[in-house]
Formats: structure tokens, sequence, C-alpha cells
């Protein structure tokens, strides 16, 4: 019997880890890959400084693509055709069941996965097995945090276990669909627009590990302010996450 596998890994906008901003799909069948999608997605909330600089992908980037409902037109019948697989597979399925939740999108109630960490702590024992350590064992390529590279570079890693004779079936898991996600850190409450900040003003950021930036202002405009970085980097925020003061986004990266 020939089993198809659909190999996922997923981009988040910010630490809440509830929204995709990408996602790629790779999908392995007869022992090749057969299949590929990659698509941006508007996750119709803020970024965090920290996930842009990670994942190259900002509010900008994300301009004009499709929301996780449009996208999943397209992507659910991928995604229904085989058994799931991923890296770390708890983490992109948790943000999976986050979308459909929070958008209101039926689904499986449950899903058999594959998990490529757990079978190589297995097969492989006394190796790190994160993803970019384990391409360099495999001498597999990778542009790590983009999707489409991290789900190729898996499904990549999979064949490999399975080449070796792995069975599949002893590594497999079921995955709730429907549960309580794994709880985030508190949202900040929102804040009334800061309409004082003017370009040229500094101002003050709290990245997704709690620590505090100071930014340049670079422009104002609909609600969110164009921000540079001492080092030539720059995001755009809402303007409720900047701080006019360090104090006040240390506050906001305590609560």
């Amino acid at each position: 019997m020939t089993m198809r596998y659909v190999v996922f890994d997923v981009e988040t906008p910010n630490r809440f880890n509830d929204r995709m901003s990408a996602i790629g799909v790779t999908v392995v069948e007869d022992g090749a890959v057969t299949e590929s999608l990659y698509s941006l997605v508007d996750p119709e909330t803020d970024f965090d400084w920290f996930n842009t600089r990670l994942t190259g992908i900002g509010a900008e980037t994300v301009r004009g693509a499709p929301t996780f409902p449009q996208l999943w037109e397209t992507l659910e019948p991928v995604m229904s055709s085989g058994t799931l697989a991923a890296h770390n597979a708890a983490f992109d399925l948790s943000v999976l069941r986050a979308c459909l939740r929070d958008y209101g999108l039926a689904w499986k109630k449950s899903v058999p996965y594959l998990c490529t960490v757990q079978m190589g702590r297995k097969l492989l024992p006394g190796i790190s097995h994160k993803l970019n350590d384990l391409c360099g064992y495999f001498g597999i390529g990778l542009d790590h945090h983009h999707a489409d590279s991290d789900s190729r570079a898996c499904a990549e890693i999979l064949l490999r276990y399975l080449g070796s004779r792995a069975d599949p079936d002893a590594f497999l898991r079921t995955f709730d669909m429907t549960g309580s996600c794994v709880k985030a850190p508190k949202r900040p409450p929102r804040q009334p627009a800061v309409s004082a900040f003017r370009p040229g003003d500094t101002a003050f950021i709290t990245e997704g590990d709690g620590t505090v930036r100071e930014v340049k202002i670079l422009g104002v405009s609909g609600g969110f302010c164009t921000l540079r970085f001492s080092d030539g980097g720059g995001v755009r925020l809402r303007e409720s996450r900047v701080f006019h003061s360090r104090e006040d986004a240390e506050k906001q990266g305590r609560r």
C-alpha cells in the first residue's frame, strides 16, 4: 500500500503562535517528493520584531497575501490527502489548530501524524535533532526559518528515515484538533492609538523575549509606526505597541 505523507512547516508572526505568516507543504509519495505548496499568509494581527527578524516576514511582506480562511480552501484538500508530518510536529499542529479554531473552520477532530524529531531521537540517538543540524548531518540544503525550505528539508529527512527501513507505524501518533491549544502568553490589552509620535522621535518597543529596544520613528500612518533600529533594520508596528518611554515598554513586557 502506497503511503502519502503531507509534510508541512509554518512560520508565525508573534510570540502567541496562534496565527501563521507563511506555510510550506511538501508531499512525499512512493519514496519521493511529488508535490509542493507555499504561501505567505496575512495573519491579521501584529508582528513581533523577533519573529520578523527570524523569518524575514513582516506586515509589508504579507500585504495582499491571502488570509488563513482564504488559503484554507486550497490548503485543506492537500492537508487531508495523507498522513501529516513535521519537525517538532506538536508546534506546527498547534498553530494549525489555533487558526482553525479562531476562524471557526471545521475540519477533522483528530489527525494521525509523524514527528521527525521524535523519529530521529529513536533512530539516531546521540546527535542533535535541530533541523539545521540534521540537514548538516545528511547534507540537505536548508534556508532555515523559511517555511518552503523547512518543509522540504523535513520531507528529505523523513525519506531518509523511511529508506532506512524504519517502520512509520511505530512512530505514528494522533493529535487532537478539537482540544484547547497550549496556553499562550496573555495578550496585552490594546491601547488607544498614540497620536503624539512624529518622524524623528525616539521610541521604545518590547521584543518577543521581553527585551526593550530603542527605535527611531520614520513615519506614522493608518495607526501604524514605521520604525528603524540602530543596526539599520526596521519594522512596522501598530502605534499601540510603541511607547514613549523605556519604563512603559518594560511594564508592557512584564504583562
